[in-house]
């Protein structure tokens, strides 16, 4: 009786720990669950924080909205790992727990100091296979924070606006998966090549990186 009594403590603690108590998020994902939402908006925080060199921290880049849109279009063994790696991170904390008081809590609920502390620990683990963990979630994370047009313009990294001719290639060819029918052009459109001159790099940005774009 008393097998079944600890049996049933420990299953209750760990679906309480597994699906209770995340905060909602502040918009509807389509692949990532409430508590994955909750583990990666942490590890962004913790990965880049507020008041960096970069002003965007991970939370102004929405890291989570980033990885919800790349599992969408990942294979489902691929996303099915990467779902694995964010709650081995999340929950890892009961065999590696973080300093100071309540440090056996799931990642996303400890403090941000132990968040920090945390992430520290997995990078310089004298296991490779912690230290493959933490690589491997450090990767995502920042292709979420480049993907965030702020942090791009800050680092003079986004696409300068490119006025590009239309030349004889482009009657010729759709774009890819249209119809012929469908080429907007005809030889009334041809334009003169470029000149060659090189674009200036205080030019204007692509709209879809200027200033005011999400």
């Amino acid at each position: 009786m008393l097998g079944w009594v600890l049996f049933a403590i420990v299953v209750g603690y760990g679906v309480a720990r597994v699906a209770v108590g995340h905060p909602r998020p502040d918009r509807r994902f389509a692949r990532l669950a409430r508590g994955e939402a909750a583990f990666l908006a942490a590890a962004a925080e913790a990965n880049f924080p507020p008041g960096g060199d970069i002003m965007a921290s991970g939370f102004d880049a929405g890291i989570p909205a980033y990885v919800d849109r790349l599992l969408e279009v990942l294979r489902p063994r691929t996303r099915l790992q990467m779902r694995m790696l964010f709650f081995l991170v999340e929950h890892a904390t009961l065999f590696f727990p973080a300093p100071g008081r309540g440090g056996f809590r799931r990642f996303s609920s400890l403090r941000p100091e132990q968040r920090v502390a945390v992430l520290e620990a997995w990078e310089r683990s004298r296991f490779w296979q912690r230290r493959f963990v933490f690589a491997s979630l450090r990767a995502i994370l920042t292709l979420g924070y480049f993907a965030h047009t702020p942090v791009l313009r800050q680092l003079g990294l986004a696409p300068l606006a490119i006025e590009s001719p239309v030349c004889e290639a482009d009657l010729l060819y759709p774009r890819i998966g249209a119809l012929p029918e469908s080429i907007p052009y005809t030889r009334d459109d041809l334009s003169e090549p470029s000149d060659g001159t090189p674009l200036a790099l205080d030019g204007p940005l692509d709209p879809r990186y200027a200033e005011g774009a999400p």
